[in-house]
């Protein structure tokens, strides 16, 4: 039978404990694009554009990839120690031994979960960084919160959010199921969780980035 409770519970650790971690770096992150663009812009007097490249590198970029990367290492390092613990201890040998799935009962959940909180926190982190954007971006330039948010609503478009939010969803399946086939394959007693913890999270965070390309790559040709 379909069991609704694993989810939720995987949910609960993979998107609702990441949201503060996620929340500050987008934070943080905004506050130093819109420096950035701010400063390096005011030669050429193109200052009052910040809003508009700070928000759009948010949306498309940064809030998609930066939270992906942060809890693939938070996450996707659980999923491979808890799972690798459970192999060295034959938890999975005694489940198969009972006649259930182990890819339905500890993999498919994990999956789930971060595919839905993916997209979520990446909402998120979109909201908070150009947040902080906006702080930054009053205080350097010096225009009011409503000009920033009404070069903020003419820049970003249907469009530019569907391509950070689909970036995020291919990258929630790609943390769980690295997460999940690691740990499975951890050999070699404690020693092999470490080992398969810390390999999880270099291949997380490689997989994350050249997907990065590919997917972008892709949206824009198809959406511009």
């Amino acid at each position: 039978p379909f069991e609704l409770y694993p989810i939720i519970y995987q949910l609960d650790h993979a998107g609702i404990r990441s949201w503060s971690i996620t929340a500050l770096t987008a934070l943080f992150t905004g506050m130093v694009l819109a420096l950035q663009f701010a400063t390096g812009l005011e030669k050429y007097g193109g200052s009052m554009y910040t809003g508009k490249l700070a928000s759009l590198g948010i949306v498309r970029e940064l809030g998609p990839t930066l939270t992906a990367l942060l809890v693939g290492g938070r996450v996707g390092s659980g999923f491979a120690a808890e799972l690798g613990s459970m192999v060295v201890n034959e938890q999975v040998d005694a489940i198969r031994s009972i006649g259930s799935d182990p890819i339905k009962k500890l993999v498919v959940p994990r999956v789930i979960a971060c595919i839905i909180a993916l997209p979520l926190l990446t909402m998120l982190a979109d909201v908070v960084g150009i947040f902080g954007a906006m702080l930054i971006t009053m205080r350097e330039v010096g225009v009011s919160g409503k000009f920033f948010f009404g070069q903020v609503t003419d820049t970003l478009g249907m469009v530019d959010l569907l391509h950070g939010l689909g970036k995020s969803v291919f990258f929630g399946y790609f943390i769980g199921i690295i997460g999940c086939f690691v740990g499975l394959n951890t050999t070699g007693g404690t020693e092999g969780v470490g080992i398969s913890t810390t390999r999880a999270v270099v291949l997380i965070s490689i997989t994350l980035l050249v997907s990065n390309y590919i997917l972008s790559t892709i949206f824009v040709a198809l959406y511009g």
